[in-house]
This record gives structure tokens, sequence and C-alpha cells, in this order.
């Protein structure tokens, strides 16, 4: 398909980032699949502090217009800001990829133009998890649910986690690889995402009885008709037991526009999985409201061929070899026996290297408690493994780019291992790990302490001008601190090998 670069003046007549305002249905997937960012933006445009985040206001076509637009999104702990041109891919003067319903309206097709160049490409966005764009728009945590596994009550947790804006996307796993994207009898897509735009308790009354009946609204980002044809769907005869004005109040209408209701018995038996982006980790309790905010602890390492990628625990001989982090947990400040904690691993920076062959790692942690002799013991060595069962562990390795779990954890001290299902296996990760009461996270390594070479005797005054040019060297490469990163070190000792020449 021959694609042609348009501004959006030449697309449409009186272009505009908004019209009126954004919304869940500016949303139209184009012909790329991206439905899993799709979901997430359309999460986004429910909760007005987020969207105005990650899209800022202070830009159009009109005010300083000067073809360049700018966005912000969440990347390994911190916020980056994306600048783009206005240029968009189409065929015969029309958009490709993502539009808006109104041929006039930008802001969706722009942000991801720049969620692409954020990733390296628009083929970097084919594929992928609702929860990575949701933290992306967001910097939270994501859990996710089998929905097979869940009961009634799980509704409760839907609600009170969509009442603290929490977003959420739900899919249906196809059974065969050639089951993607297949339309089910009753109109579902399998292999799909989806965005949970409401989760309501609705007045219902019939001749026999009434009361409140549990109900999920859901979108897909294909913004048509194709929509869920069981109960509850648009015009299905369920709704004449509705009210008039409690219709009126849970916002109900009958448009081709790719969103339904459906019941939660109903979601739960059709669904396959729920991802849940926790905007704070506290948002996700009801009871844990008028409680201290939630302490979070970051860090930042590497699985290196060699030295620290030593994979799971299947490779006795191997594991030790991977990164080893110490939790300390403070007794509960209200004085309960355990606490709850998160830990969640994500590895970096994949969906950006797809273009060099990389693709994401099964990855996973394991937490051991430890006792007085084995919490001095630093690092923890091959025997310490063969010897003892972890306390806990994820249930799964998996190649997601994050893997989330949660635990109630008694005060103390943890050491925590994240690695890569196989050894050998190199990549970046983020280590975030989030408690109720005050935690301190650290290496569980040696310290490495500067260690002053033994002075020389009978050096010549030209080997002693040459050993000062190296530390002075060494001291304006390494700063205040004097530590180096591996590339300073190698600038060092190259200068060092060549006698400071």
């Amino acid at each position: 398909m021959p694609l042609k670069w348009l501004r959006p003046s030449q697309i449409a007549k009186d272009p505009r980032l908004f019209v009126e305002s954004y919304s869940r249905f500016d949303i139209k997937q184009g012909e790329l699949a991206d439905c899993w960012l799709l979901a997430a933006l359309a999460n986004l445009t429910l909760h007005n502090s987020l969207f105005c985040q990650v899209v800022p206001e202070d830009q159009s076509f009109k005010k300083d217009y000067a073809g360049i637009f700018h966005f912000r999104f969440w990347q390994f702990g911190k916020w980056v800001e994306v600048v783009i041109d206005d240029r968009l891919p189409t065929f015969n003067g029309e958009l490709v990829f993502l539009r808006s319903t109104q041929q006039n309206e930008f802001w969706s097709a722009l942000l991801e133009k720049a969620y692409a160049k954020l990733h390296g490409s628009y083929e970097a966005l084919k594929g992928g998890s609702t929860c990575e764009a949701m933290e992306d728009f967001t910097g939270g945590v994501t859990e996710l649910h089998d929905l097979d596994k869940v009961d009634m009550q799980f509704f409760k947790t839907l609600k009170d986690s969509f009442e603290r804006q929490s977003l959420m996307g739900a899919s249906i796993e196809p059974d065969s690889p050639d089951q993607f994207e297949c339309r089910t009898p009753d109109g579902l897509i399998m292999g799909h995402a989806y965005s949970v735009t409401k989760v309501q308790y609705v007045d219902i009354k019939t001749p026999r009885v009434s009361g409140k009946i549990p109900l999920i609204r859901l979108r897909n980002p294909w913004g048509n008709e194709v929509e869920w044809k069981g109960a509850w769907s648009d015009e299905s005869q369920e709704w004449q037991f509705i009210p008039q004005e409690e219709k009126n109040r849970i916002g109900l209408t009958f448009d081709k526009d790719g969103e339904f209701w459906m019941s939660f018995r109903d979601f739960v038996r059709k669904f396959s999985r729920l991802e849940i982006c926790l905007l704070g980790p506290g948002s996700w309790n009801s009871d844990n409201q008028g409680k201290k905010c939630w302490e979070a602890s970051v860090f930042e390492g590497e699985w290196v061929r060699g030295t620290t990628a030593g994979g799971c625990r299947n490779y006795p001989k191997t594991f030790s070899y991977n990164p080893q982090y110490r939790v300390t947990l403070e007794p509960s400040f209200n004085g309960a026996a355990d606490c709850e904690v998160i830990v969640a691993l994500m590895q970096k920076n994949r969906r950006a290297q797809r273009k060099m062959g990389a693709q994401s790692l099964n990855i996973g942690f394991v937490l051991y408690q430890l006792n007085e002799t084995t919490s001095k013991i630093k690092p923890l060595p091959s025997h310490f493994f063969l010897e003892n069962v972890s306390t806990y562990r994820c249930k799964a390795f998996i190649n997601l780019r994050e893997v989330t779990e949660r635990f109630r954890l008694t005060p103390g001290t943890y050491c925590v291992v994240p690695s890569t299902y196989e050894p050998q296996e190199e990549g970046e990760f983020l280590l975030r790990i989030f408690s109720e009461t005050k935690i301190l996270l650290e290496e569980n390594d040696k310290k490495i302490e500067l260690v002053h070479a033994i002075k020389k005797v009978n050096v010549s005054p030209v080997e002693a001008e040459l050993d000062k040019r190296v530390q002075e060297f060494f001291k304006a490469v390494a700063g205040d601190d004097l530590e180096v990163d591996w590339m300073e070190l190698k600038n060092v000792l190259d200068f060092s090998i060549n006698k400071g020449k």
C-alpha cells in the first residue's frame, strides 16, 4: 500500500486537535494491529487530569501553530516528552491508522504517532498488552486476573477500582493462533482488547421482583457495529425492566459505536483476562481509605550474560548469579501482624528493540525471608538457594513487559531475586516494590569501597608523572563521588594503557 504523509490541513478542512472535547468515541482503529493501545487510550479519556498529563493543553492548530505537537509518556520510572511533526500516513487522502469519528479531529492520530516514535516505529506497535499502554499513560501498577478463577464477590473489587479511577481492559484468549480476531457467535472478538468503561449496579424492576443487577460496559476499539449480542446488549429485551430515569443516569445509548453492556456473570464467563492499572497501589481496596500512604522503592538493574544472567531456580548452579535485592519491612503503624506488599518486575526497551530481533523475555521473581544469620550474608551463595525453599514467588514466568504480584508479608528482612527463565539471557529491568509500611530496598551485595594503591618506591620522575596524569584523568571522569560506569572505566583504562598520551 503506497502511503503518503500529509498534514491535517491537507486531509480535512478546518483541522482541530479537539472537536468540542475528547471522548472514548474519538478512537477508531485503523489498519494497525494496536487494539491494546487504543483500549487503554479509551480508558484515558475518562479521566481529565490523566488525559491532560499525556496530552498537554498548550497546543492547537490555531494559536502559535508550527506544525509540531508534544505528548508525555511514563517510561521506566520517569516521564518523557515526545515531540512530533503533524504529518500523518494516508492512503487516497484518508488516515490509514487511528482516526477520530470526526474527520477534522486529530488528537488521537497524533498521539498514536508520538507513541510509535517513542518505540521506534508504527511497526513496533503491532500486538501488545493493554496493561503496557495503561502504565505508560499513568505510571501506575497493573495486576492481571484470570476471570475463570473469580467469584461474584469480585464485582465489588471491580467497582471499587473503577471508582478510584483505575484503568481496566479485558480480552478473550483464543484457543489457537488461527482464532486470533475471530468473531464468536455472540459478537465478541477473540484475541482482541476491550476497554472497560463503566462498572455499575443498575436498578431493575420486573413484575415479580426489584433490586440491583451488576453490569459492566465495554468498548471495542473498532468503534463500529461489532458488539456483544447477548443479554443486556443494545436494544435487548432486558432493558425493558430498567426504569427510564435509571437509563438516563447510566447514560444508556444504542449506537453502532462498539460500546455495549453485559452482566457481570456473562462477563466472567465470556472473557478470559482482566487487566487493572492502579494509579496508586492503595486504590485497590476500599478499606485502605484513611491509612498511611504507600511507600515505594525502585531499583534499576541488568541481566548480563556470564555474570548476572543466572536464570530461574531450575538452574541451581547459576541461580545465585542473578541480582539480589534486600527488602526490609518495618512493623505496621496500625499494629497489624502483616502488611500488603506489591512487587512489580518490568523488563525495559524490548518493544523498541524488536527491529533488532529482540523479543520479550520470560521473567519472574522469588522472595526469601531471611533470619538473623542469613541477613548478614551478602550476596546469598548457591548453597543457600539449594538448602532453602522460597517464601513467596510470582505465579509464573511470562513474556509480558511486567510481572506483578501482591503479597501479605510479616515485618522483617527479605531477599528478592529477579531473573529470566533461561540463564544467559540479557536484558535491563526495573524493580518496583510498594508497601503499606516503611520499606528499605538495597542491593544484597558487598559494598565496593575505594582502595588506595600501595605507594610505589623507587619510581622514576617520568613514571611518577604518568601515574599522576592517570589519577587526574580518573578524577576528572569519575567526579566528586569517584565512581565510574563501564564506559567511563573503559576510557580510564584506555588512557592508562596508552600511558596518558
